[in-house]
């Protein structure tokens, strides 16, 4: 969890551990950036405190480590936390896992994104066997009754206890909006899908993931443009092909055999593709220099923090002027209601 604080003048000095003690929804990484963010938290620290009360129906999800792993569940039993749910399977501190905890500090996270060595590094897989992952092509086409986790993981054949769902939840989240935003059958009848992608963050570290799309689009060109201040400026303008999905560990599975991974045309008979660009800065302000022949069908902001963040309010202005279909993914309940009142798709 990050530290609610953040940006307040003075720099992080740790991982956020210090929750609030009232209604525990929002964590500090110290004294000093807690009282600093008191003026504004007090506000919603009422309404947060009865959300938390419902925080059980946030975890009814159908995986058996859903009590282990979710964070509403270690807000409220203040007990376990993401690093021994990740250590105990292996993967804490690996490839795309890295930062699913609180491990990674943010100057750490700073220094991949600049980077980038951990976003194309070799080890972009999941670090897990190939019965617990979808690293080849699922057995059957996806059908339109893939509506839910439970769906999902049967459709590709994925134990209940995988751990997967963790990163899948960006692409599945794209496949989601597509259905509720009415342009999936536009998509399955012109081939092709363009998605507009806002303030991706530790997503970024976790491109492999997006592979999944090659299966919940069968014969789709897919092109995403990830536009967000967290993209390093000398990364402006990059293109990333994906023409496989994330491998697993099994030496012998046929993901990780070379021609496996380049054969997608051969083995489905159809042209799928899924081509990831980056772009630096504001939506508001990159708008005009994306091509005109990639008009979003879909704009997709998740995790947007319309209240920590003021830098979204111009840009959700544009958005509601220029924009068709925008799906904002907001945490805060009710700034969802109002902006979803001015017309624009949320989902809290």
């Amino acid at each position: 969890m990050e530290c609610a604080g953040k940006g307040r003048g003075t720099r992080c000095m740790g991982s956020a551990r210090r929750r609030c003690g009232r209604c525990g929804a929002v964590a500090y990484c110290s004294v000093s950036h807690q009282m600093s963010h008191w003026n504004e938290h007090k506000e919603e620290c009422e309404r947060l405190e009865q959300q938390m009360k419902r925080a059980d129906v946030l975890n009814d999800f159908p995986f058996t480590f859903s009590q282990e792993a979710t964070a509403t569940s270690q807000v409220c039993e203040k007990q376990g936390s993401r690093c021994s749910f990740l250590s105990k399977r292996g993967i804490h501190q690996l490839g795309m896992w890295m930062h699913e905890c609180c491990c990674t500090n943010s100057e750490e996270s700073s220094s991949s994104l600049a980077s980038f060595d951990s976003l194309r590094s070799k080890d972009d897989g999941w670090n897990l066997s190939g019965d617990l992952c979808p690293c080849h092509d699922p057995i059957s086409p996806i059908s339109e009754c893939v509506s839910s986790w439970l769906d999902y993981y049967e459709w590709r054949c994925i134990p209940l206890h995988s751990p997967v769902a963790l990163l899948l939840h960006w692409p599945l989240t794209i496949y989601h909006a597509a259905h509720i935003a009415g342009v999936w059958s536009s998509t399955v009848e012109t081939r092709k899908l363009c998605v507009h992608y806002l303030g991706p963050e530790k997503e970024l570290l976790q491109l492999a993931a997006f592979g999944e799309l090659l299966a919940l689009f069968p014969g789709v060109q897919i092109h995403i443009e990830f536009i967000g201040p967290s993209i390093p400026r000398q990364r402006d303008g990059e293109k990333i092909s994906l023409c496989s999905y994330a491998h697993c560990l099994d030496a012998d599975c046929i993901c990780n055999f070379s021609s496996e991974n380049l054969s997608q045309i051969a083995n489905t008979g159809k042209s799928t593709s899924v081509t990831l660009q980056l772009r630096s800065g504001f939506y508001h302000e990159r708008y005009r220099d994306l091509a005109e022949d990639l008009c979003p069908h879909l704009v997709i902001a998740p995790n947007s923090g319309i209240a920590a963040y003021p830098s979204w309010l111009p840009t959700i202005a544009f958005l509601k002027a220029r924009v068709p279909e925008c799906l904002l993914m907001e945490w805060n309940f009710r700034l969802s209601h109002e902006f979803a009142d001015h017309g624009t798709q949320q989902q809290s």
